[in-house]
């Protein structure tokens, strides 16, 4: 159906004299008048083209025509040319014709070849302008010499029509704007409101699109003369032979173009055997220079340390894609998988995980649940966003299922979000996010605010802003090396601090001289409130409560012989940490050291090279003895400090003595060390 606007412009010209084959169908004509002939130098006095009407060029006319059909609602483009008397001649006459006109070529189907599914928008419109070449008193010139305005199809408003394709356009100094945007890192949409307020636009009328802006940037890196995809993986190859213990694989399409890479680093590899029991796969980021996805994996160390673990750079999100992804981060860490993984909300992705992690335990980030929270529920709740967050925070924190279910209601009731769908949807998916549903599962406190922060930070530091591939490449690994160096700086200023005993307890003195000190401060504040606790004797095992209360409690299974305890808190599963309720039935117990299996290693004061050495065979003999030297030197010279330190450090290590001695001595072991003792 045609607006009023084009029911009046249904108008039909055609020079007589000019008659030639035409593709389009015939119309009526009238004929040129040589007195109404005007040079018409893209004028708007007459905006509707005529026949007659003479420009200086083709393209001039090309010009004309695309504004008048602007202004009714249209689009145009250059369907055929003409020559005059065989090939040759020059080029004597051109058709401009309404962006739907023709029909749509049936494309013969190739099985491997994959075909797009792309709707077209032609519809075999009538609408044309042509214009043949006149050469009077030596000055060549363009004539219109036929003209239709019949459209069998609806005409665009004008705030329709800017957004065809033939009226996006980037200027010159809009590219170089975008590409210095690119440089800095900013996403597309963030491009897009900048430009919008320089330009002082409203949102969404600038002559272009988010997807022109992307289309630009992707053609930037295909105009490139060095192949993207050969750079980087030149780029991998001479890190791996550099460092042989580097890891990347990559895939290719069936053009023999690079589709999906992956690579983890030595050290990255190392941290993952002790720290790689939970990981984070953040894949909510793009590279914005070349628009692709990107996911990074990264984890914990025993400091509380964000670790780098690897990355991946995918053309799609779909479920092939992570499940290469997935395959490949297992190759890199010898096949071992994370007992948990947290990741955002992506079916495709869940599925993937499904597949290729089968044991592990899959959850959602809180923190990129949290951080939709102001466009979900600002303007539903207004003033009271704030309290419905606090809310919503301490149901998450919540031990118990029951307390959650029912204070889940409660804050449904009292915010009135019967009928919100993503309250409906948080509630459908709470098994994967509510901690009183993980609590099972060991997630090494990243399910904190401040762990979630942190984490998030840490992956800020590899979005910087590079149009080239390899660049990028090269930029994790200084950000990884960065991050390495600011690990080792925040490990030796926690080891420097000292330490603040707090109970007197023997336990706390011992899992001082063990753990870090982050994990230490966990176990610290659990012992503090075990003194709150009083425990029961119950059933098979204890029933703790605190003082205060006459009812209820957690209960502990202790079986001292072999030296297990656990709580239905599930505290340290979650954790790492031992639980006040178990600390407190210890205590009551006579216990005076944790039990070993209740110190991690995860979090014990121990590096990732130490562990190394640790789990080599026996051929590193005389490395580890080396090592076991440079750890007594260590032992020393912390130990002379205090008073204190040093009491602690001949009680330990005269019970580490007599323990030692009563282990059998081999042969080898003899051998290994004399040539030691010739250094000494």
């Amino acid at each position: 159906m045609m607006s009023d606007d084009a029911g009046q412009m249904l108008m039909v010209y055609d020079d007589p004299s000019d008659q030639r084959s035409l593709s389009l169908d015939d119309t009526s004509s009238t004929e040129e008048s040589p007195d109404e002939t005007r040079l018409s130098l893209e004028s708007t006095n007459d905006v509707v083209p005529y026949i007659g009407q003479r420009f200086p060029t083709h393209d001039a006319a090309y010009e004309y025509y695309s504004e008048f059909a602007k202004s009714c609602g249209f689009s145009i483009r250059r369907h055929r040319t003409e020559g005059k008397d065989g090939v040759g001649k020059g080029l004597t006459r051109r058709y401009f014709v309404c962006h739907r006109a023709g029909n749509t070529p049936i494309k013969t189907s190739n099985d491997n070849k994959p075909q797009r599914n792309r709707k077209s928008s032609r519809c075999g419109c009538q609408a044309y302008m042509r214009i043949s070449k006149v050469t009077e008193l030596g000055a060549p010139e363009w004539r219109v010499t036929g003209f239709a305005n019949n459209h069998n199809h609806e005409l665009l408003e004008p705030n329709q029509v800017r957004f065809l394709p033939a009226y996006r356009t980037i200027s010159e100094t809009d590219k170089s704007r975008i590409l210095m945007f690119a440089k800095t890192g900013i996403s597309v949409q963030q491009m897009m409101r900048l430009m919008e307020l320089e330009k002082c636009v409203e949102p969404g009328y600038l002559p272009f699109t988010e997807k022109d802006v992307r289309n630009l940037l992707q053609s930037i890196r295909k105009l490139d003369p060095e192949d993207e995809s050969v750079d980087l993986l030149r780029m991998c190859r001479n890190i791996k032979e550099k460092d042989p213990n580097f890891r990347y694989e990559y895939a290719l399409d069936s053009n023999n173009r690079l589709e999906n890479i992956a690579w983890s680093y030595a050290s990255s590899i190392q941290a993952y055997e002790i720290f790689g029991d939970a990981v984070v796969f953040d894949t909510t980021h793009r590279l914005t220079a070349l628009d692709m996805p990107l996911g990074i994996w990264v984890g914990v160390n025993n400091y509380g340390v964000p670790c780098f673990f690897g990355c991946t750079l995918l053309r799609e999100e779909n479920l092939r894609s992570f499940s290469w992804a997935l395959k490949a981060f297992l190759a890199f860490m010898d096949g071992k998988a994370p007992q948990t993984i947290l990741t955002d909300q992506n079916m495709c992705l869940k599925e993937a995980i499904a597949m290729e992690m089968p044991v592990t335990k899959h959850a959602l980030c809180i923190w990129m649940i949290v951080v939709k929270f102001p466009s979900w529920f600002n303007a539903v709740l207004g003033e009271r966003y704030n309290e419905w967050k606090a809310e919503f925070y301490r149901l998450y924190n919540l031990e118990s299922i029951e307390d959650f279910e029912m204070g889940w209601r409660d804050m449904v009731n009292s915010f009135g979000l019967h009928t919100n769908r993503h309250i409906a949807n948080l509630f459908a998916l709470r098994m994967q996010w509510a901690l009183p549903y993980l609590r099972s599962n060991f997630f090494a406190g990243m399910t904190t605010t401040g762990h979630s922060k942190a984490i998030n930070a840490f992956i800020q530091r590899f979005l910087g802003a590079q149009t080239r591939l390899a660049h990028f490449v090269e930029q994790v690994a200084v950000a990884v090396d960065f991050k390495d160096q600011a690990a080792e700086q925040q490990t030796m200023q926690q080891n420097l601090q000292n330490i603040c005993l707090k109970t007197g307890a023997p336990m706390e003195s011992h899992a001082a001289s063990v753990l870090t000190p982050f994990a230490f401060s966990k176990l610290q504040e659990q012992l503090v409130l075990a003194a709150h606790y009083a425990s029961f004797p119950f059933e098979d095992g204890f029933l703790v409560r605190h003082h205060t209360k006459l009812e209820g409690g957690r209960k502990v299974y202790w079986a001292p012989q072999e030296g297990i305890i656990s709580c239905s808190c599930h505290q340290f599963e979650f954790s790492g940490i031992l639980c006040r309720h178990t600390l407190r039935v210890l205590s009551t117990g006579n216990c005076f050291q944790i039990p070993e299996r209740y110190l991690p290693l995860r979090w014990r004061k121990i590096s990732t090279h130490s562990v190394k050495l640790l789990q080599s065979s026996p051929s590193d003999h005389a490395e580890r003895i080396q090592f076991l030297q440079s750890m007594v030197s260590s032992l020393i010279a912390e130990s002379v400090k205090s008073k204190e330190r040093l009491d602690l450090a001949t009680e330990q290590v005269s019970y580490l003595l007599s323990r030692i001695r009563q282990q059998p001595v081999s042969t080898q072991g003899l051998r290994d060390i004399s040539p030691l003792h010739r250094n000494l």
